[in-house]
Order: structure tokens, then sequence, then C-alpha cells
């Protein structure tokens, strides 16, 4: 994974896992500690699914470039689909406090959202290649082709 890439899942990781540590700390007080491990689960799904789901378009980005906004949206809608399937199987389970891991499933999630679009805003990263020019042998066609 490239430096840049390396860098956005940082910063999108990081702010999840802390909300993901004080909402752990926040529902094991309110719900017991059900309520802690279901936080705890809900920040890891969360951390997995949409860590896998960068990498995914960061790979489709350098293959595919002239797929990469569809391949976002689908992607975008992929995962949120996927959490929504999650909350709806163990909706009824006793490993952990159900509503304290769909709340904090929705918290991660947007905590997530938010850091990686503040990450991409942030980042520096090009969008033409500088150096494709100097690179190139042949001249340059600069003129009207008539």
């Amino acid at each position: 994974m490239p430096s840049n890439d390396a860098r956005i899942l940082a910063q999108a990781a990081v702010p999840t896992a802390v909300v993901g540590a004080l909402s752990a700390v926040v529902s094991g007080v309110v719900a017991g500690g059900k309520g802690a491990i279901g936080a705890v689960v809900a920040t890891l799904v969360v951390i997995l699914f949409m860590g896998l789901g960068l990498y995914v378009l960061q790979r489709t980005a350098k293959t595919f470039p002239q797929l990469f906004q569809m391949m976002g949206l689908m992607l975008y809608a992929a995962q949120l689909l996927l959490l929504v399937i999650f909350v709806a199987a163990f909706k009824n389970t006793t490993l952990f406090n159900p509503r304290a891991f769909a709340i904090v499933l929705v918290v991660s999630t947007l905590t997530w959202i938010v850091a990686q679009t503040r990450a991409h805003m942030k980042a520096k990263i090009l969008y033409v290649d500088p150096d494709a020019s100097s690179k190139s042998d042949k001249p340059s066609n600069t003129g009207h082709s008539s």
C-alpha cells in the first residue's frame, strides 16, 4: 500500500478506534459488560469492513482508473448493505447487547466516513503526473493537425 493510502487508512482508522473505545466505555456504563462487548465488536466490524473497502478501492484506482468513481459508489452501497445485514443477523443475539452494537456501528461508520473524507481533503494527491512530460521522448503536438 503506497504511503498516501496507508496515511489515509491510519487517519480514518485511528479516530474510529478512539470513538469505539469511548463508546465501549459508555456502553459498559449504560448496558453493562454485554454493552461494552457489543461496542467493541461493532467498532472492529466497521474498521474491518471499511478498511477492506478502502484497500479494494485503492487497488481498483491503480488497476482500472476509469472504474474508480463507479467502484467507489458501488463499494459504499455494498458496505452499508453488509452492515445492515450484520445488524439484522445479530439482532437477537445473547453474546452482546444488540442495541449498543447497532448504535456504535452507526456512530463508528459515520466517524470513519468523516475521518476518511477529511484525510482525502488534506492529502496532497496529484491528479496529473508531473514527470510524464519529462519521461516522454516523443515531441508533443501542440498545434492544429491539418
